[in-house]
């Protein structure tokens, strides 16, 4: 699939699965648990096969195609009925999107499944826009947020702009942008083990724009992004000795949650 030409999209349907990816699955499942909850509440059933692992992402972009292979294989078989996948994360959708087809490009059988199961996989954001057409009132006061978007999510799924959409639409939110939106946070998955300094210098430059930019907290569709940013954040609260974070932060499915649904903003 070619990330540069317009999908079409669905109309709204009645089922769909969820891929919860590693991250939310082990570390931030509230952040699953909300996205079904957002989900269910615009009346589509949603299915979690519980056989579902990692998308195989972190072995693929550190050069093992191979190891990758076995791993997305596993996933081709657990979505059998032809409804769309969701996927709350930019760079897991990316890789099941763009990077599956190639992975079995070589094999027509599983070539087959891959382009197919590939057309039907939607990061949460761009399935929430395009396909429920979310629109819900802003119940929350009145608050000042940043979004940060992946690095696979803006340039391999384009989906920055569906997320600013989603947060533009809550009426009692003010979006501020920070310096250099668009550059990375440093993560890159196992970059930040294999270049700690590199990673760590972009991160504190990431936290610094993000405080800079006057937001009282920073909202984002990817936790390992935000999981990296709220980490080095907390880190220099610590070193200056600071008792509650500076630079709070959620994922984007548990802010829209929590705004539409009256809870607490």
């Amino acid at each position: 699939m070619n990330p540069s030409i317009p999908r079409p999209y669905p109309p709204k349907p009645a089922n769909a699965y969820l891929f919860a990816t590693c991250l939310i699955d082990q570390f931030a499942p509230q952040a699953g648990l909300d996205t079904v909850s957002l989900l269910q509440r615009e009346g589509i059933s949603i299915h979690f096969p519980e056989a579902q692992t990692c998308c195989g992402q972190p072995a693929y972009t550190s050069g093992y195609p191979d190891e990758a292979r076995i791993v997305a294989r596993r996933q081709l078989d657990l979505f059998p009925q032809a409804w769309p996948v969701v996927v709350p994360s930019g760079s897991c959708a990316a890789m099941m999107r763009h990077h599956y087809p190639k992975l079995f490009a070589n094999d027509p059988v599983l070539y087959a499944k891959a382009n197919e199961l590939a057309g039907r996989i939607f990061e949460l954001t761009e399935f929430l826009i395009h396909v429920v057409g979310f629109k819900r009132v802003d119940v929350g006061g009145s608050c000042t947020v940043a979004l940060h978007t992946s690095c696979h999510a803006r340039r391999e799924m384009g989906v920055h702009e569906t997320s600013a959409a989603l947060l533009a639409g809550l009426t009692q939110v003010k979006v501020v942008r920070q310096a250099r939106a668009e550059e990375c946070c440093g993560f890159g998955g196992t970059f930040a083990m294999r270049h700690p300094d590199i990673s760590a210098a972009i991160v504190s430059d990431k936290v610094a724009s993000l405080k800079e930019s006057g937001a009282q907290r920073v909202v984002s569709a990817d936790c390992g992004c935000l999981f990296n940013i709220l980490g080095r954040a907390e880190k220099i609260d610590q070193s200056a000795a600071k008792g509650t974070p500076s630079l709070p932060g959620e994922h984007i499915a548990s802010f829209l949650w929590r705004r539409t649904s009256g809870g607490e903003a």
